[in-house]
């Protein structure tokens, strides 16, 4: 069989005998076409190409047919062979991959059984697309461990201190037990027994839980913000149950810790115990606190000068080999700090019972001496509040950092909500030109072509577009020659109307020294007037005052006049390796730093040339994007280019990475809270219960229970309160110097604007809220509790 062009351009008939011969290659065949083929139906997955350009001049027959005659009784050579595989990629889950890339594995394996290697060719366009799933997936993977490190080790601090209050409400059982004959195995057992009922049953639950959770993610959009999305895919799977193992056994192993420290005590000593119930924890003679904090500052400088040396050299974040302890640092930061601050808290407790002691009314002497005598009984208490608002401050920060680092970077990077671009009318023939509306350039065939000389189209209907609330002119020349210092090179030249441009660009007033106006302002009286880019003064040692010339290909240049020096300007990338750099700075010395020169259009236009410009666009809050779409069809606007920044903040925002981020950490949060008021209630209800004896004295001494209350409550604020205000200034702190780490979210060497910290008050006053509400809810149950308390069984207690 042969396609239909075929049949013409071999000019033959179905039915009559193809003769093919070829002496040299002993190859004489006769072939007889009987039917032409062609695609079913348009886009026709079948064949390769839908067109079927690959077969023309092809002839088609049996595969049978074909190995019989050709591979069996070789009767022409074989120069080539290829096989074709068409894929449906749209049922392709994550749990295919590793099947797909094994059963390329054993496809190429097989064809080097029957090909050398250096002639075969492989295709596979699915493989870029997986291999830059696993690269971004194994990133994601480091940044959601580093976020979640904080919320595991608070997990523990949690696990630990319930278990500790359950054995220390059962130490004097246990020490009864051992001092009557019992030994350590027999009550550990009986322990791990229970333990092992509770994390059997977690491990089977736990993925399930989890799932249902991890569905949720798909609803965020930022810390604590949740949107009208459809959920993710989720599947539980081996890995899953391997983690839920894991944790199982970690719980089951922190359950027991406490137990085997209270088995190694006996009656007597369980009693001494009790008296020296004041002595000073190993964490303060050890120093842990300073420890941790060292620890945390050396991996914090080592970090950031690797970090340096990525953007000096203009180096991937993939090319930044670090250590997944790393992202350990800011939880042993957050907990060496808290740790720094419990052991100040006593001198400041000290100084203000000292301060209102011949003041204080009798239920706040009360609680300020129970608080400064049993504050080695609320440290876990207070370390867990402190890791858990920590965590939150340090999760809202990141959340908030990631998501406005990310939006600044998409405007910047395009300067206006839309950058439009059309053609220009030219005196070069259609044949001998080529529109390139990307560098507004048009070169005509040959070298010694003249210049091009381009028509400017009307202007005025841009700022008439549905929803525009400016319009600016802005020229951009990719790679302009300039004098400058006594040498020259290549700079990226723009002309700009001062007065639309800094009406119509997104320029964020913390990126330079000054705001963008201060410096449009100093450039607009004089015409001659240029900016340049700190790159450029600083490799040609160029400051203000000093005279600049530039041009481009067959146009002569023209002097103007440094006003200024600016770091950034709208759309310009000056980080060494920039996408757009590379070429511009092949003049400067180092060759590695982008350039830019920022002039007046006018000027540029008249003693320049008059060149193609792009359209900036500032739409007016609320504007529809459909309507100015609209608009612009109604306009009869012929653009060859429309940058929307709008669409890419939204793609950014759906982006499943940064998605998987802002969830992680609303979910990790939420989580935090969760387990915090279960251990806050836990710990309190069951100190309550064990003070129910002195509780009921002070009832019979004459205390009210609105007194009582009021020592409760006040036992709240110096314990909770205190740590909740500790964990805030940690977490801040961590905040500050931890949260630029996730610079990795991007690619560092190439992120304009410089990547910045942002802790928003809305953000922190959704988690205060939330924890507020979290610990007035508590003592709201730990007051009716109170109320419920009778004093005779408290009596009753005490003779028992």
């Amino acid at each position: 069989m042969v396609n239909q062009r075929t049949l013409r351009e071999l000019d033959f008939v179905l039915g009559r005998i193809v003769k093919l011969d070829d002496d040299s290659l002993d190859l004489h065949l006769r072939l007889k076409p009987v039917g032409i083929f062609g695609a079913k139906q348009e886009g026709d997955l079948f064949f390769r190409d839908p067109s079927l350009d690959d077969y023309n001049r092809v002839f088609v027959m049996d595969e049978g047919l074909f190995a019989q005659e050709m591979l069996t009784a070789r009767k022409a050579p074989l120069f080539s062979a290829s096989w074709y595989f068409v894929l449906d990629y749209t049922k392709m889950t994550l749990r295919d991959i590793q099947p797909f890339q094994n059963t390329d594995h054993a496809i190429r394996s097989a064809a080097a059984k029957l090909v050398p290697v250096s002639q075969t060719k492989f295709d596979v366009p699915a493989a870029a697309a997986i291999g830059g799933y696993e690269e971004r997936s194994q990133r994601l993977a480091t940044l959601m461990w580093s976020l979640n490190i904080p919320v595991l080790i608070m997990l523990a601090f949690y696990m630990y201190m319930v278990s500790d209050l359950i054995a220390g409400r059962q130490k004097n059982e246990i020490a009864v037990l051992r001092s009557r004959g019992a030994s350590r195995l027999q009550i550990i057992s009986a322990f791990a027994a229970e333990g092992l009922l509770i994390s059997g049953a977690a491990f089977a639950a736990g993925p399930y839980l989890a799932s249902g959770l991890t569905e949720l993610l798909g609803a965020s959009s930022g810390f604590l913000q949740f949107v009208q999305r459809s959920s993710l895919p989720v599947h539980v799977g081996a890995e899953a149950f391997a983690y839920s193992g894991a944790a199982a056994a970690i719980a089951f192993a922190m359950t027991l810790l406490p137990v085997i420290t209270a088995t190694r005590v006996t009656i007597v000593g369980h009693k001494q115990s009790l008296a020296r119930a004041g002595q000073t924890p190993l964490w303060r003679k050890a120093f842990v606190d300073i420890i941790l904090l060292g620890i945390s500052f050396y991996g914090l400088y080592t970090f950031r000068e690797r970090l340096n040396s990525l953007k000096t050299l203009g180096l991937g974040s993939d090319d930044l080999q670090i250590d997944p302890l790393q992202f350990v640092m800011p939880a042993l930061f957050m907990i060496g700090a808290g740790l720094l601050l419990l052991r100040l808290y006593p001198l400041l407790l000290a100084a203000v019972y000292r301060l209102g002691r011949r003041w204080w009314p009798p239920a706040w002497y009360a609680s300020l001496i129970q608080v400064s005598r049993s504050l080695v009984q609320y440290q876990f208490l207070m370390l867990f509040l402190i890791l858990t608002i920590a965590s939150g401050v340090f999760s809202a920060g990141a959340a908030r950092t990631i998501n406005n680092n990310r939006e600044e970077q998409i405007r910047y990077r395009n300067g206006a909500d839309f950058v439009l671009s059309g053609p220009w009318q030219t005196d070069v023939p259609a044949d001998a030109s080529a529109y390139s509306p990307g560098g507004g350039e048009a070169k005509a065939a040959g070298t010694d072509a003249p210049v091009v000389h381009y028509t400017e189209p009307p202007f005025d209907a841009y700022p008439a577009l549905p929803g525009v609330e400016h319009a600016a002119k802005v020229f951009i020349k990719k790679e302009a020659a300039f004098t400058a210092g006594g040498s020259g090179g290549t700079a990226e030249l723009m002309g700009i109307d001062t007065d639309d441009f800094g009406e119509t660009a997104w320029f964020g007033d913390y990126i330079p020294r000054y705001p963008l106006a201060d410096y449009l302002n100093l450039i607009a009286p004089d015409p001659r007037a240029v900016l340049i880019s700190q790159t450029l003064a600083e490799d040609k040692k160029v400051k203000p005052g000093d005279t600049i010339w530039a041009g481009w290909d067959k146009i002569d240049p023209q002097p103007f006049v440094v006003y200024g020096i600016l770091p950034f300007f709208p759309s310009f990338n000056p980080n060494p390796g920039a996408a757009d750099g590379l070429q511009a700075s092949q003049g400067s010395a180092s060759g590695s730093a982008p350039m830019l020169i920022v002039g007046h259009l006018s000027r540029i236009q008249f003693q320049l040339a008059l060149e193609p410009y792009q359209v900036w666009l500032k739409m007016k809050p609320g504007a529809s994007t459909a309507r100015l779409y609209e608009g612009i069809s109604h306009a009869g606007l012929n653009l060859t280019s429309i940058a929307n920044t709008r669409d890419e903040l939204a793609r950014a925002k759906n982006d499943p990475f940064f998605m998987a981020l802002n969830g992680i950490l609303t979910l990790g949060f939420l989580i935090s809270i969760l387990v915090a008021f279960s251990g806050f209630m836990l710990y309190w209800i069951l100190t309550l219960k064990g003070r129910t004896l002195q509780n009921g004295i002070l009832r019979a001494v004459g205390l009210s229970l609105r007194q009582l209350i009021g020592m409760l409550a006040l036992e709240q604020l110096l314990t909770s309160g205190t740590a909740v205000l500790i964990g805030m200034a940690a977490g801040y702190s961590a905040s500050r110097l931890f949260v630029p780490n996730f610079q990795l979210a991007f690619d560092p060497a190439a992120l304009v604007p410089p990547f910045r910290v942002v802790l928003a008050a809305g953000d922190f006053a959704k988690l205060y809220g939330m924890v507020g509400m979290t610990l007035l809810i508590g003592l709201t149950v730990l007051g009716i509790m109170l109320s419920r308390s009778r004093i005779h069984q408290a009596l009753k207690l005490g003779e028992d």
